[in-house]
């Protein structure tokens, strides 16, 4: 008998946005779901805080997998889906989805040849069906000699380097996981041990939970370093969190709603305020729209999710949320760009709201995206 200690499947790396993952093919992994989730855990290397033993990275940005398979709905181009891995848990939850890394699915498609790109194209259009979240998602992908581009002049917060830049839409984006925009109403209110907060649960996209930072005595634009040990607060905002999540009828139990840390995020918000980023940059009052901070994984996140950011600069819109109460010009028509104070910087998300402005339309953002390697990934048998 012959022993394997490990045996190998085809993976590519991508950075997408400020967030990076393997991306598989599904016709790669196993049709059983419980191998693919070993895979997945084996190839983040779940098992330590520090994933020393994989391709992750100690954070929830980079925690993080794709799966992409030939199209199941008329005008995809493709279907995929996402799974947050776990940081020391063995978690793999593809309940929500990572609008960061939806730039890389563009560049993945275009670059695996799974899109048909004319060498003399400047950009090609991608069209993939998100299945967590059941919408589709529109990207504008530069191209150069028939592959995605990767250099060029677009800066985006949170990357050093510039690169080209990919337009990426979300389509009729409310309701993905609950059904409605607001399932909660436009606010609501939630009781622990400390205080009553009012909070805003709005699913779009990923679904989120919005409280106002001034409820904890804070300006919203602390650096995270000064925050990363508060474990009141932390502990706070998780039960905020799980308590919302159960109410909108995510979970039948607090304890499922534990267990199941990548949906809903939470985030808190503030008025637009002067405040100084990680790398020491200074934001003014007027160049930004809202300020927030969220929470991924039970950690503050070094920026803002891309998914976070759609949901957030959607809900500013939404009249009566929490977001909306520190958005000062208001009546500036359906469809706008919203301004993201966040901790690295700034980032400027396109929202179209209905008429009534009760629901949203679109949702789009500016990303980069760059193919890091693609090879064999070693699995330990």
């Amino acid at each position: 008998m012959i022993l394997i200690s490990q045996y190998s499947i085809p993976a590519v790396v991508y950075r997408g946005g400020t967030s990076r993952g393997l991306l598989f093919h599904e016709k790669d992994l196993p049709v059983d779901q419980e191998s693919q989730k070993d895979i997945f855990l084996a190839g983040i290397d779940a098992y330590n805080p520090s994933q020393i033993n994989g391709l992750g990275s100690g954070t929830s940005h980079t925690s993080k997998v794709m799966v992409i398979a030939p199209p199941t709905v008329d005008g995809a181009d493709v279907d995929y889906t996402f799974y947050q891995v776990g940081i020391g848990e063995e978690i793999v939850d593809e309940e929500g989805t990572c609008g960061n890394l939806m730039s890389a699915i563009g560049a993945f498609s275009i670059d695996e040849g799974l899109v048909k790109v004319r060498s003399t194209d400047n950009y090609c259009l991608v069209s993939a069906f998100n299945r967590n979240i059941g919408k589709m998602i529109r990207m504008k992908v530069p191209v150069v000699n028939g592959k995605a581009k990767v250099s060029g002049d677009y800066a985006m917060p949170g990357v050093i380097n510039m690169g080209a830049k990919i337009a990426v839409d979300i389509l009729s984006p409310g309701g993905g996981k609950t059904g409605h925009t607001l399932p909660l109403g436009t606010s609501c209110q939630v009781l622990t041990e400390e205080k009553i907060y009012t909070a805003s649960f709005v699913d779009i996209v990923n679904p989120f939970v919005f409280v106002a930072a001034s409820e904890f005595g804070l300006k919203g634009s602390e650096l995270n370093s000064e925050l990363a040990t508060d474990e009141k607060l932390l502990s706070e905002l998780e039960l905020i969190r799980v308590k919302l999540a159960l109410k909108a009828g995510m979970f039948s139990s607090i304890e499922e709603a534990r267990n199941a840390p990548a949906i809903p995020k939470i985030a808190m918000v503030a008025e637009p305020h002067e405040y100084v980023t990680s790398a020491g940059k200074t934001i003014k009052a007027e160049e930004v729209d809202i300020v927030a901070k969220m929470v991924s994984m039970y950690q503050f996140h070094r920026t803002f999710a891309g998914s976070g950011l759609y949901n957030l600069a959607a809900s500013v819109l939404l009249k009566g949320s929490i977001p909306n109460q520190f958005f000062k010009e208001k009546d500036k028509g359906k469809e706008r760009v919203i301004r993201i104070g966040h901790p690295e910087g700034i980032a400027k998300v396109r929202v179209a709201v209905t008429e009534d402005g009760t629901d949203v339309e679109f949702v789009g953002l500016d990303r980069t995206a760059r193919r890091i390697m693609k090879g064999d990934l070693y699995i330990p048998k």
